[in-house]
């Protein structure tokens, strides 16, 4: 089911069914300058191209080249320097919402909590109530 929005980029409203988060001509206009951009990086000496490089030749938006990159529109194996922004710390990265190392740290914090988890019902398993009196008396 549809629902009213208004485009995040001309403020008009238009029916937002899911498939695209822009109105039909901000859509259309979209679609142009990706058409401009492949046609930039599919030239062999532009494949290395930065995202400054790209957005300084064609005047794209660093964010439509994050969001063609992020929905596998443009894809980083073919074209290198190419990436979106990790949602934690902004580094570039190809795949996920996290680039690897704040992927990395993440994993770490998990295997830490954990640990002192499992060091904490080890403790509360070892108290049994049982206590030792002393036999020399």
């Amino acid at each position: 089911m549809a629902e009213l929005r208004n485009c995040p980029t001309c403020g008009d409203f238009f029916n937002y069914t899911g498939i695209r988060d822009v109105c039909v001509k901000c859509a259309r206009n979209e679609e142009e300058m990706y058409e401009e951009v492949y046609r930039f990086l599919r030239r062999r000496e532009n494949r290395a191209a930065t995202i400054e490089r790209i957005v300084e030749v064609t005047g794209v938006t660093e964010t439509l080249l994050h969001k063609w990159v992020r929905r596998g529109r443009l894809q980083p194996a073919l074209f290198p320097n190419l990436g979106y922004p990790c949602d934690n710390c902004g580094k570039l990265t190809t795949e996920g919402k996290l680039c690897a190392s704040c992927t990395e740290e993440l994993k770490s914090g998990l295997r830490q909590f954990e640990a002192a988890q499992e060091f904490r019902e080890a403790i509360k398993r070892n108290e049994t109530g049982t206590y030792l009196a002393d036999r020399k008396k």
